[in-house]
């Protein structure tokens, strides 16, 4: 099905289309929805070989799908064992070099158009059943090779009463999966300068421009729906006497070892985001759990944070829309809140965390001291 000039505008659309995604779920669903369509399929898929798991993992399922089959599945996997003619070619070197060949698998069974090597292929007993039950009639499976290793196929279906793949489909079908190889590359290549950007680099948990970002649009989460935004601003006790006494190598683990609890800690609570701010300074964003339950989670950090060996604890403070605090209009106000708190339990050597807006306190920022100005960092609430 298509002429010359079909399929290579299919590959250009699809090589664009790829090159437009911005997260690899986007990569992934242009690389489904652009292989069925040039290849005139009514539903496509794309897997990755998890190797250490010994299984195929599927990515995204697009087009018409059946009944069961999830767009973006979150456990739909097969053992690799179980398909022949993708053991081997995960296992064994394909038969000439270069990228290995697609082949065609029917409902009824009959030979499709070669296997792996163009020759013979063993028969895929769980493919041909997979076909019968959702109604399809055949299906080309191409391999996808990345970095000059196996990573997974695409997989390309039509449904019963339609003409079978055949070995000019299954050529074509070849030369898309190299196409969406190259997207899946870039996509992972973004990914690891968006990881960059957005990471510490000591501790491996957010920076501060990530929750400058995630701070923001929480707290107009909070505008819109009432969404109740809860900080914690931590300060880790006794660092700059590890440095000077033991070495900065020293420091640097005892500041990984607290970005451990903190991740930990954090995990308490749905979709928190953990950061490193700089320095010794550290901090957890929740959007959406009470303001209880995140004191409990600094409670459990500041416990936690006591014992750590080297430490002298932390000191933590925590300001929630959902405390009486009068209103937030802005991401500066809450971090300014959580930053007060956090400075009043370090001259207390308070051993739990202060929460803005607790105890009886009446809470006036125009009545906050001003902050000292070797402490006055670039993020206290603004965007860098």
């Amino acid at each position: 099905m298509g002429g010359d000039d079909e399929r290579l505008r299919a590959v250009v659309s699809l090589a664009q289309t790829m090159a437009a995604a911005y997260t690899p779920r986007e990569s992934w669903r242009a690389a489904a929805l652009g292989a069925c369509e040039a290849l005139h399929g009514s539903f496509a898929a794309l897997s990755v070989w998890e190797r250490e798991r010994g299984r195929l993992r599927v990515l995204v399922n697009a087009g018409q799908r059946a009944e069961g089959e999830e767009e973006f599945p979150e456990e739909e996997a097969y053992p690799v064992h179980q398909f022949p003619e993708i053991t081997e070619f995960l296992h064994e070197r394909w038969a000439g070099g270069g990228e290995p060949d697609a082949w065609v698998e029917t409902a009824d069974g009959q030979p499709g158009a070669g296997g792996p090597a163009r020759g013979a292929r063993p028969y895929c007993h769980q493919r041909v059943a997979a076909l019968r039950r959702r109604g399809r009639g055949c299906c080309v499976v191409a391999p996808i090779v990345l970095h000059g290793r196996a990573w997974g196929e695409l997989y390309v279906a039509r449904p019963a009463g339609r003409p079978v793949f055949d070995r000019a489909d299954a050529d074509f079908a070849t030369v898309l999966a190299a196409v969406v190889a190259s997207g899946i590359a870039q996509t992972e290549r973004l990914e690891e300068v968006r990881k960059l950007a957005f990471t510490d680099p000591l501790t491996g948990l957010a920076n501060r421009r990530a929750v400058d970002i995630r701070l923001d649009e929480a707290v107009e989460r909070h505008r819109l729906d009432g969404t109740v935004v809860s900080l914690v601003v931590c300060d880790l006790n006794g660092l700059k006497a590890v440095n000077d006494t033991l070495g900065h190598a020293v420091g640097d683990r005892l500041l990984e070892r607290f970005g451990s609890v903190l991740s930990l800690c954090g995990a308490m609570l749905p979709e928190a985001l953990a950061a490193r701010l700089g320095g010794d300074e550290f901090c957890l964003l929740a959007a959406g759990p009470t303001a209880d339950a995140v004191v409990g989670a600094a409670t459990e950090l500041c416990d936690r944070a006591a014992v750590i060996e080297l430490g002298e604890g932390v000191a933590c403070g925590v300001a929630s829309t959902g405390d009486p605090i009068g209103p937030v209009r802005s991401a500066r106000r809450l971090f300014r809140l959580a930053d007060a708190a956090q400075y009043r339990a370090k001259a207390a050597r308070s051993p739990g965390p202060v929460v803005a807006g607790r105890d009886g306190e009446v809470v006036r920022l125009a009545d906050s001291p001003p902050q000292p100005a070797h402490d006055r960092r670039r993020l206290r609430g603004s965007r860098p």
